[in-house]
């Protein structure tokens, strides 16, 4: 009985995170073009209301989807561990990434966004409480070092880094943040619930914040930069995470984060195609170093049981 109930138990592991790498890999490829749209939307929208605005339109699906499924109210300590994903996911890297990416290209964001997989994993190690061994934090540091040798050494100001720049890596951190965290939540709300609340909560900031960069700079644009924002709106500020943050609770932080690797890959896929941006050797080659960072990061880490599930 015991060895049936062990190959049971290592069959529904086998399976979830098999569920959770289809979720995930769902999720990035919905955020790979994340930068490209933003990059569109920028070049006519203000950078304000391409933040806020799609995170304000991405909250009104959100209310559709809680009023419709019927979702209970999340308990005080939910509504603080969902105010942290707010900050990084809602409000943090949708800003900086817009302020970012009206000088710089999306393609030269793709080699920072490198770093967030690794940014993710510190910040699920650090939420867990786990102790590492040194070897990850070695290969953590590496990894964020060459994303700011690359900055340096390809920045508009020789030798220092562009304010373009700052705002790529505060992104990222913040990311990475509100990915860890939103991960360990999705495990109590599910993934669905979990971003639909944190854009509600994030209401007393984006819609003012919306108005206001209206009020200031009536939006006028194309329809290329308004479907790069309904893109924005609509798939990376909300339907992306519901794969997202599924299958990081299904598949456990860790194993499903692993798929982040192809996100900058794609994204310098759709800058090329979409954009006719050009990626130098020096791209390719501090996104290669911070990729064999993560890789060890994960396998260190990958060792770990998978996480407990609930389902909702």
């Amino acid at each position: 009985m015991r060895g049936k109930s062990s190959a049971t138990v290592r069959t529904t592991v086998t399976a979830d995170r098999a569920v959770g790498l289809a979720l995930g890999a769902l999720g990035v490829l919905a955020f790979s073009m994340s930068l490209p749209a933003t990059r569109v939307a920028v070049r006519q929208l203000d950078p304000w209301f391409v933040a806020f605005g799609r995170a304000a339109g991405a909250a009104l699906l959100a209310w559709a989807y809680l009023r419709l499924t019927g979702a209970p109210l999340p308990t005080r300590s939910q509504w603080r561990r969902l105010s942290i994903v707010a900050l990084g996911v809602v409000a943090g890297f949708p800003l900086f990434t817009s302020l970012a990416l009206i000088t710089q290209t999306s393609a030269h964001g793709a080699v920072v966004i490198t770093a967030l997989p690794a940014m993710t994993a510190v910040f699920a190690v650090l939420r867990a409480g786990e102790r590492p061994p040194l070897l990850f934090w070695v290969a953590s540091t590496g990894g964020v070092l060459a994303v700011l040798a690359f900055l340096v050494t390809s920045g508009a100001v020789r030798g220092a880094l562009s304010a373009a720049d700052l705002f790529l890596l505060a992104a990222v951190v913040l990311c990475g943040l509100g990915y860890a965290e939103g991960g360990a939540l999705a495990r109590e709300l599910g993934g669905a619930r979990t971003i639909c609340w944190a854009l509600l909560l994030s209401l007393p900031v984006t819609v003012p914040s919306t108005v206001l960069s209206a009020a200031t700079r009536p939006p006028h644009a194309d329809p290329a930069a308004w479907l790069a924002f309904g893109y924005l709106t609509a798939v990376s500020m909300f339907l992306g995470f519901f794969a997202w943050y599924a299958g990081l609770a299904r598949g456990g932080i860790a194993q499903v984060g692993q798929i982040q690797l192809a996100q900058p890959v794609l994204t310098l896929v759709w800058s090329v195609l979409l954009l006719g941006e050009t990626v130098t050797p020096a791209s390719i080659g501090a996104a290669l170093v911070v990729l064999a960072c993560v890789v060890l990061i994960q396998r260190i880490r990958d060792s770990a049981p998978a996480p407990a599930v609930r389902r909702s």
